[in-house]
């Protein structure tokens, strides 16, 4: 029990050290004005440096991400079918399934789907 105890103090001892010392190195010096200025090969730029972020190519990428998790889930559960009963396995085809349709349809009513607004 004392080496359990002796191992989390020296986990908890070493990721504080840790955590202090990428603080400390992370630190950003004060930036002046030039230095935050943009740069374009030594000239000043022709329009914003700071353009506006689509909040719709956002969300297409999040619902593509979901859908790329989807299928790594999925593929998993085509293996395991001659490994498990085809009732249990089809009901948990069918409810994952089922929440991802219903997802997708929560977004398709939301209009997260219509790129031109």
């Amino acid at each position: 029990m004392n080496k359990l105890i002796i191992l989390i103090m020296i986990a908890v001892i070493i990721s504080i050290i840790l955590m202090a010392l990428c603080t400390f190195i992370s630190k950003k010096t004060i930036m002046d004005r030039e230095k935050m200025s943009p740069f374009e090969c030594g000239f000043d730029p022709n329009s914003s440096s700071r353009m506006p972020f689509s909040l719709q190519f956002f969300l297409i990428a999040v619902l593509f991400l979901i859908f790329d998790i989807e299928i790594v889930i999925i593929l998993p559960m085509v293996i395991t079918l001659k490994y498990s009963f085809i009732t249990t396995w089809s009901i948990t085809i069918m409810m994952f399934m089922f929440i991802l349709i219903m997802g997708l349809y929560h977004e398709w009513y939301n209009g997260v789907l219509e790129w031109a607004t």
